[in-house]
């Protein structure tokens, strides 16, 4: 019963999911783990709002995990260059990590591209779907959020290639899926281009951190960044913040130059009333 879980219930229940390995001896991440936990405190939480239940006691234990992995992995554009020179042997692979890269797309939104998602006049792709391995097949969801739906607009060498790529298909429909490949196809060719290339091994997501570090670079805005690929710009700031350049030394000569400013203001001033008496 949800009001017999106590706080000593949380902690065994939490020292239990940090010993759990894989078939690998891997232990959860701290990111799962801290998810984990945040699905329990939302049930409990709810059981509070609606159903009496006197206190969360998840929330009163505290969470397990990280928020964030310790360390945010990207590549330059020139080390990318280098992979994708190195992968462009297979053509699959090469489109895809275009996108991820380029696009900034999630894993999911790229498995879930069809050619009716394309707009090759306005260079435009719309992401509205993704999808996920949910019991051994794969399942078209709704994105992960609602700022997840977008329209992305392609630079025109991305659009001529996909273009390319989805005119050598033979007899493509609108709704066919143009990637039929999984997740773990994707990081063996990770794997093999990284090693090839001699470019640092990153996750798969963290194209998407090369994608946003790479537009900061560039010198656009958190909104803009984040309206492209599908966050809130609070998260881009307070996730990339150490990458954007600091305006702390420009808020400073400016505040210095306002005080001067009205400190000269109010002097005219009164050397204009002294004349006066």
């Amino acid at each position: 019963m949800l009001n017999e879980i106590n706080n000593v219930t949380i902690i065994q229940w939490q020292n239990e999911l940090m010993k759990i390995k894989d078939k690998n001896g891997k232990n959860y991440s701290p990111t799962y783990l801290r998810t984990i936990h945040a699905q329990l405190s939302s049930i409990l939480n709810h059981a509070c709002r609606y159903y009496n239940l006197k206190t969360n006691v998840a929330r009163d234990v505290g969470s397990m995990g990280e928020k964030e992995a310790d360390e945010m992995l990207f590549w330059t554009q020139d080390e990318y260059e280098r992979f994708i020179e190195a992968i462009k042997d297979k053509p699959e692979s090469f489109y895809a990590f275009e996108l991820l890269y380029w696009c900034g797309l999630r894993i999911g939104e790229l498995l879930a591209l069809t050619q009716e998602k394309f707009d090759f006049k306005r260079h435009t792709l719309k992401i509205d779907e993704s999808l996920q391995r949910i019991d051994g097949k794969n399942v078209i969801t709704a994105p992960k959020t609602k700022k997840s739906i977008r329209t992305i607009v392609m630079p025109e060498f991305l659009t001529e290639e996909i273009k390319e790529y989805i005119d050598s298909f033979y007899k493509l429909k609108p709704k066919d899926l143009i990637f039929n490949f999984s997740k773990s196809y994707l990081h063996h060719e990770m794997d093999r281009g990284s090693k090839k290339s001699q470019v640092k091994r990153i996750r798969i997501h963290d194209l998407r951190h090369s994608h946003v570090s790479l537009l900061i670079e560039l010198g656009f805005s958190a909104t803009a960044i984040a309206d492209r690929v599908g966050h809130e710009s609070i998260d881009i700031t307070y996730r990339y913040a150490h990458l954007f350049p600091s305006k702390q030394k420009e808020m400073a000569m400016s505040l210095t130059q306002v005080r001067n400013n009205t400190a000269n203001d109010w002097k005219d001033l009164l050397e204009e009333d002294e004349k006066d008496v």
